[in-house]
């Protein structure tokens, strides 16, 4: 157990709030769990498996594990290209674009592939000049695996190429002294550096991929092409099939659970601050084909990176804005999903601060209720990975008949589940934090008597300012993009800006489309750029 300078009295509040929360995290997940299993209590045990049930699972799972084997067999090269090139003209801006897909919202980027790989979009179009024909149609598989390339590579560059930057100099002066070979080289050197973060990459890409909900949804193109969480979706909304829907949602939670302890076993890196560091020299790689072609691999996995994003901003520059703006639905959407990704924010990180400080005791505490407490605490930040967000919804759903009677308590829904889907990402940003300014304030507070509300008001907000700003607008960036938990509850009261574009989409009003995708993804990417460097006074504490 963690031990921290906090007295008596604080530890005794700390395991009450700690218990507070894991007691709303688990009402928050146990509750709609709870109401598809007794609905579903006289009508699944009926379904088994059948072969349509079988189809969809089995599509989720090929399309998760070819999601994942592409985006790691495409990453290692790239990963090694921008390795052996640190002097690489934009090397630090291209991986700053690598970090820009995080925050991008799934609904946006799937527009801006439509317009690179559609069967009107640019590759298409360059194809058929060549070929004479359409070469292939974006939707279905194909669609679907662009989309979860674009956006796990430039995650799992990001992680092998931290693995690789933290070799040291000496293995690549030893190597070129040596004179070994690329293949050489790669096999025992880079490799051993890049396989533990390959591996925890392909775990989380795997999971993020199984649970994926509108990349699938736009792109899946029919009954073919579905996964689990879309079809969960379509027997509520479309076919309103209670009984169908629980028993994918059981099924689906059973899949998360296995992926989540594959992630847990595999484990992963950390991919924060190091890794806009210059780069190390590589004598090893000095010929000129090697530096062309590590030069070929970086502009195209910078322009497949790009590619989406700029198709997005040139056809959201053209859209119509004067008429645009003109429109209430656009301004009632981004007021409330500004609303309700800021209350989602600020219950994601209230919760996470009771989380962690329920974590830390009185100096020598070594009671068997507090070390219980204290791995329950620390596994709860995990625990909202089990239920995706559309299981939930699916639950709340049910349970509120369609929440439709009325507003206030569909909102709330909505904020719970986006708050409980930030949370893990909140807790990682705050807990070394945290953990930092306890053990760099936490005696001298003490010894001054300042302890209880003084020390969190005077101390410990204030030494955490820049990593609270960093996780709300982590939070609120991908509660502004979740199109998970509206999609259940939106109607004509109850738009985001999420909604909006589904709908515009589904209407075919491509323009409209175009520039509320615009504004939704400048929001969500502002905010991802001010999380991503709010937290640099903290840097210093984590490395």
């Amino acid at each position: 157990m963690t031990s921290a300078p906090l007295t008596r009295a604080e530890t005794r509040a700390a395991s009450l709030g700690g218990m507070a929360a894991i007691v709303l995290v688990g009402a928050g997940i146990l509750v709609p769990v709870t109401a598809l299993l007794w609905r579903g209590a006289d009508t699944t045990l009926g379904f088994g498996f059948d072969p349509y049930l079988w189809r969809i699972t089995r599509f989720t799972l090929w399309q998760a594990a070819l999601s994942t084997a592409l985006s790691i067999l495409f990453a290692i090269p790239l990963a090694r290209a921008l390795a052996r090139r640190p002097d690489f003209p934009g090397r630090v801006w291209i991986l700053r674009l690598f970090a820009v897909p995080l925050g991008l919202p799934p609904l946006v980027a799937a527009l801006g592939i439509l317009s690179v790989w559609g069967n009107n979009g640019a590759i298409n179009r360059a194809l058929a000049e060549l070929f004479g024909a359409t070469p292939f149609s974006v939707y279905g598989l194909s669609g679907i695996l662009i989309a979860h390339v674009f956006f796990n590579l430039p995650l799992a560059v990001r992680l092998m190429l931290l693995g690789l930057e933290r070799q040291p100099q000496e293995y690549w002066k030893n190597a070129a002294v040596l004179g070994m070979g690329g293949w050489t080289t790669f096999r025992l050197i880079e490799w051993p550096a890049m396989a533990r973060p390959a591996a925890g990459a392909a775990g989380l890409v795997f999971m993020l991929c199984v649970t994926s909900f509108t990349l699938v949804l736009i792109l899946g193109g029919g009954p073919s092409a579905t996964t689990l969480e879309v079809a969960i979706f379509q027997a509520l909304r479309f076919d309103f099939d209670p009984p169908r829907a629980i028993w994918l949602a059981l099924i689906q939670i059973a899949l998360t659970a296995v992926a989540l302890l594959l992630l847990r076993l595999i484990g992963g890196e950390d991919d924060r601050s190091q890794l806009l560091a210059t780069g190390q020299e590589r004598p090893d790689a000095k010929t000129g084909i090697s530096r062309a072609a590590d030069a070929v691999l970086i502009v195209a996995g910078a322009a497949f990176v790009m590619a989406p994003m700029a198709a997005t901003l040139v056809s959201g520059l053209a859209a119509d804005f004067s008429r645009l703006v003109f429109r209430p639905a656009l301004w009632q959407a981004i007021a409330t999903s500004l609303g309700i990704a800021a209350a989602a924010a600020t219950l994601s990180i209230l919760v996470a601060l009771l989380l962690i400080r329920a974590r830390f005791g009185e100096a020598g505490d070594r009671q068997p209720g507090r070390r219980a407490l204290h791995g329950i605490a620390g596994a709860t930040g995990s625990l909202v990975l089990l239920v995706p967000p559309v299981v939930m919804g699916a639950g709340w759903f049910l349970l509120m008949r369609g929440g439709r009677s009325s507003l206030l308590a569909p909102l709330a829904v909505i904020v719970t589940i986006n708050a409980m889907m930030a949370l893990p990402f909140v807790m990682r940003v705050l807990e070394t934090a945290y953990r930092a300014v306890l053990n760099r304030n936490g005696r001298l507070a003490l010894s001054l008597g300042v302890t209880g509300w003084h020390r969190i008001r005077r101390v410990d907000l204030p030494a955490l300012a820049k990593p609270l700003r960093a996780a709300f607008a982590f939070a609120m960036a991908l509660s502004l993009g979740d199109l998970g938990a509206i999609a259940l509850f939106g109607n004509e009261k109850l738009v985001t800006l999420p909604w909006l574009l589904y709908q515009s989409m589904g209407s075919y009003r491509t323009t409209d489309a175009a520039g509320i995708a615009l504004v939704l993804g400048v929001l969500c990417v502002t905010l991802m750029i001010f999380a991503d460097r709010s937290p640099v006074g903290s840097r210093r504490d984590r490395r």
